[in-house]
């Protein structure tokens, strides 16, 4: 099982990050306090949020560790996220160095990151005490942003890094890069570079393709580019990706990391996209496959399906 190496001896620590912006996730993260603490694991909180959940530290056995969100995931097992897609990706900028695994229970819309949904929290915390989990590594994007030569922004992203167009009036005048060589200039609102994991994020509303999460690869899709060839593209994990802002324009850009972190683009910006050198842990409780995650998260229709009772047919027939 996947538990995050800890010292012989140590306490078990779990730090809970929580949307605590919303009531239910105030409540699912009080209780899993309550029964995490119940179990003599030692439960660790972001100071903020622990204001905002107005939560007593000394009133839990073992007493609740309030720390600074800096190095808050140190010496932890894993990460217990109470929220939507949101608060996962969240967690991930929280614990990126620290690479302890993250288990989100689902307090959002899709929340196709997270892995439990509220009516599984007794599971999900009999499943942390247990350890029945295990964690799979999802490949990240290492970005840089120059100007004028000089690296001006760096960043990692678990779903996309998107470049984007500043003003609503304006397009954005880009030339897209692949492994060195130019590939071709777009007037768009933007271009977006994707992992596998966020194939089903920016990437999949921009019209990009789904991309099984065991495949390594890095993905690229226009944003309503005014363009003959514009099509979503799949490269190498090896390969460098790279967008120019064109210098003689009027249109700056903005550049978004996994839609949080962002950095203005002036006129002959560049942007690096390459395979993160770390990846990012997600916890897993069940072995579903991932068709079976689409089909649930976007409610997707297979009546009508008869590949199991045709299968179980023909067993009997050849019994």
């Amino acid at each position: 099982m996947s538990s995050h190496d800890q010292p012989s001896g140590a306490p078990r620590r779990v730090l809970v990050l929580t949307h605590t912006g919303r009531e239910e996730a105030r409540e699912v993260a009080l209780a899993c306090c309550a029964s995490l603490t119940g179990h003599g694991i030692v439960v660790r909180l972001p100071e903020g949020e622990a204001d905002e959940l107005g939560i007593d530290p000394a009133a839990y056995d073992p007493p609740l560790e309030v720390v600074p969100g800096t190095g808050a995931g140190e010496e932890c097992e894993l990460v217990l996220v109470i929220g939507g897609d949101g608060t996962i990706l969240r967690a991930a900028e929280v614990t990126y160095a620290s690479g302890i695994p993250l288990l989100g229970v689902n307090l959002g819309h899709v929340g196709f990151l997270a892995e439990a949904e509220p009516d599984d929290v007794e599971s999900t915390i009999d499943a942390i005490v247990h350890r029945r989990y295990t964690s799979e590594e999802r490949m990240t994007l290492d970005v840089r942003a120059f100007h004028d030569g000089e690296e001006v922004f760096r960043t990692f992203a678990l779903n996309e890094v998107s470049v984007e167009k500043a003003a609503r009036e304006r397009m954005l005048e880009v030339v897209v890069e692949i492994d060195g060589r130019p590939l071709s200039r777009w007037g768009c609102d933007g271009v977006v570079c994707a992992t596998p994991t966020g194939s089903t994020a920016y990437n999949f509303s921009a019209g990009g393709p789904i991309v099984w999460p065991a495949v390594e690869a890095l993905l690229l899709v226009p944003i309503s580019a005014h363009a003959l060839f514009a099509r979503p593209m799949v490269v190498a994990p090896t390969s460098r990706l790279a967008v120019e802002v064109i210098a003689k324009t009027d249109g700056a850009g903005v550049l978004w990391a996994d839609g949080r972190r962002a950095v203005d683009l002036p006129p002959g910006a560049r942007i690096e996209v390459t395979r993160g050198t770390a990846p990012v842990r997600l916890v897993r409780l069940h072995e579903a496959p991932f068709t079976d995650r689409l089909v649930a998260k976007f409610g997707l229709p297979v009546e009508g399906w008869r590949g199991a009772a045709e299968r179980r047919r023909r067993a009997l027939e050849d019994a």
